[in-house]
Parts: structure tokens; sequence; C-alpha cells
């Protein structure tokens, strides 16, 4: 672990969701068969940029530069997030109120109980927000679940289960869905993993990564599991939560390590 990083004093308890129960059904009726859907695994949290990929499953945190993409996974108490930021890949450590840099020379920066990053800001469990350096920023009523930064500098935040900008507050989206994707100006929510590139957008569902045009058209399509998709350069990335990272074209051509 690394030097600077205060030891972990108590553990939190996990918590785990019981299947809900399912009503009688009358003698001789035969249920409707009805898709299944895989649940969406939102605390599996991935962040990407021209410098990498990084990624957090189950409290652990790994990244992944361009363009060898060798993972380093630092030893850290229970990580919540991760970001990029001034080219530096950022965990969110609520155990020690910081975030920290997961490579390259180590970096704390004190934030308070941080829950949830965006590419610019550090958001706290009771919505109040940083910068990377620590310095205070708009933030938002209440504790946000995931945060993106659009390609205007524009923050939006999922939060008690809506699409919110940051700046002025406005919901746009009251029932969102639970993944938030960032755009060139402005953010969504999608039921899969997605991102909006420059040539197109990218999205791993129904046991595939697809690729769609502006009109929503799959135009290239290959076998994929669960992940998290990006865009590091020229590149489609994708990145599983066993850490499996894999490297596409722009017509999903798979590519080996640079």
């Amino acid at each position: 672990m690394r030097r600077f990083l205060l030891p972990v004093l108590c553990l939190l308890p996990l918590m785990s969701c019981a299947p809900a129960a399912t009503g009688a059904l009358s003698r001789g009726t035969t249920p409707a068969a009805a898709p299944v859907r895989p649940a969406a695994d939102t605390a599996f949290r991935a962040a990407f940029s021209n410098d990498g990929v990084a990624w957090v499953t189950a409290g652990q945190a790994c990244v992944a530069r361009a363009p060898s993409f060798r993972a380093v996974c630092p030893r850290l108490p229970a990580v919540t997030d991760v970001a990029w930021n001034g080219g530096e890949a950022w965990a969110a450590v609520p155990a020690v109120g910081a975030v920290v840099t997961l490579d390259g020379a180590p970096r704390s920066v004190p934030v308070g109980r941080v829950v949830t990053l965006s590419a610019g800001r550090v958001y706290r469990e009771d919505g109040s927000a940083t910068t990377f350096a620590g310095a205070a920023a708009r933030g938002v009523m209440g504790a946000p679940t995931q945060a993106v930064t659009d390609g205007q500098g524009e923050d939006y935040v999922l939060l008690n289960g809506s699409l919110r900008r940051v700046s002025d507050g406005v919901v746009l989206e009251r029932v969102a869905g639970p993944y938030l994707v960032a755009l060139p100006s402005g953010a969504r929510t999608q039921e899969a993993p997605e991102v909006v590139g420059q040539f197109g957008s990218y999205r791993l569902a129904n046991g595939r990564l697809e690729a769609r045009d502006a009109l929503g058209q799959v135009r290239h399509a290959v076998p994929h599991g669960p992940g998290q998709v990006g865009v590091v350069g020229q590149w489609v990335v994708t990145v599983s939560p066993a850490g499996t990272v894999r490297l596409f074209d722009t017509q999903l051509e798979e590519r080996s390590r640079l």
C-alpha cells in the first residue's frame, strides 16, 4: 500500500439484495415468457481518455496506459470510482477521504468522503464538490451515484434516479437509465454501456460489441461479454470486470496490443 495512505480502521459491512418474491399463479395458468435482461453492474466503473483506461471492480482499481495497455493495480483501500484528469488516472478512496493517483508519482489530495468522480470534479457523499486540486467547485444537493463531463466541460450526474446538469440543477431525464453517457455537448443515460466518439457510437449490449450510426442502426457487431467501452485515441477499447482489455478499430476488427 502506498506510504501516504492511512490504514483502514474499519470495514464496511457487505450488503446483499434478496430476490423479490413472486406472486402465486392461479392453478392451470402458464405465465408468459418475459425477456431476461442482465442486471446493470454499475459498481464496475471505467474511465477512458487518450492516455488509457482505468477501472474499478469490487473496490480494486487498475489502470492500463496506451500504447502497451499493461495493467497496474496498486494496493489501496476500497475504491468507489475512477477518472482521468490532467493526464493522471485518479481513484476515489472514501476510507481516507482522498483522491489518489493510480500510477506514476504518488499524489493524494484530501477531499473528504468522496463517492464519485467526473473528468473535472470530485463529488462528496453530501453532493458538495471540489476540483482534483482540492478547490471548491459547484456541486448538487445529495449524493450522486455517477458523474460525467461532456465535451464542453459541463458536468452531469445521476441523482435520486434522475439525470441532472450540475451548472443549473436542471433535470434532463426524470427516470434515468443505469448508465450515464457523456456526449460532445450534453449527456444521456442508456440501458447498456455506451460511448459516443468521433467515428460513431459503440455499445456493449445483447452479448456483443456494436458499432452504430447516427440513426442508431447497427453497422458492425462482434461477440463480447459484459464490460465497459470507451475510446482511447483511434481505438475502441473495452475492459471486462476481470480486467481483460481489448482493442478494436472503428470497423470492430480486433487489434493486438501496440
